[in-house]
């Protein structure tokens, strides 16, 4: 299978609607269901077995869930009206250092829909001039409204989403 390209190497350009807000919620909402459906069935030793240095599908599934919390921040950035966005760990140290090998695949998969859930009833909480409104992301130094940076999360969503999928292939 192909490799499905490098995450920090991404370009993003968002002209769409802040209409999008309503999908984009629904899109993130359905990431924890589609990551199951996913995994389900497969052996452990196939979830945590190592290609190289790659992470394992597991630890993939486990870096879905670290960075909830970011995600989390960042959704408090634009309805505190801070003028950037919190900054990421570039390093992922929190993946590789979280040991989500040990882990059992369904402990992760629990947690990783609770904090998706708890990221996805705040966004529904949040006042519609928020949507619009524009931060600093740090990484790609371009401005963001939360409409842009929920993309931006669905899209890190199913890059991670199709290098399980990939890796199931192999």
């Amino acid at each position: 299978m192909p490799d499905t390209g490098l995450w920090f190497e991404r370009k993003f350009e968002f002209a769409f609607s802040a209409d999008l807000f309503p999908t984009l919620c629904v899109r993130l909402r359905g990431t924890p269901v589609r990551l199951e459906e996913m995994l389900r069935g497969w052996t452990r030793d196939l979830l945590i077995a190592r290609n190289g240095e790659k992470w394992t599908i597991q630890e993939q599934a486990g870096h879905l869930l670290d960075l909830e919390e970011l995600w989390s921040s960042r959704v408090d950035d634009f309805a505190e009206g801070k003028h950037h966005l919190s900054a990421a760990d570039l390093q992922n140290r929190k993946t590789h250092e979280a040991n989500h090998n040990t882990r059992q695949i369904e402990d992760i998969l629990a947690e990783f829909r609770t904090a998706r859930s708890q990221l996805v009833a705040k966004l529904e909480s949040l006042d519609h001039s928020v949507i619009v409104h524009t931060l600093l992301h740090p990484r790609l130094r371009q401005p963001m409204r939360l409409v842009d940076h929920l993309f931006f999360v669905a899209e890190h969503d199913d890059h991670h989403l199709a290098k399980i999928w990939s890796a199931l292939r192999t």
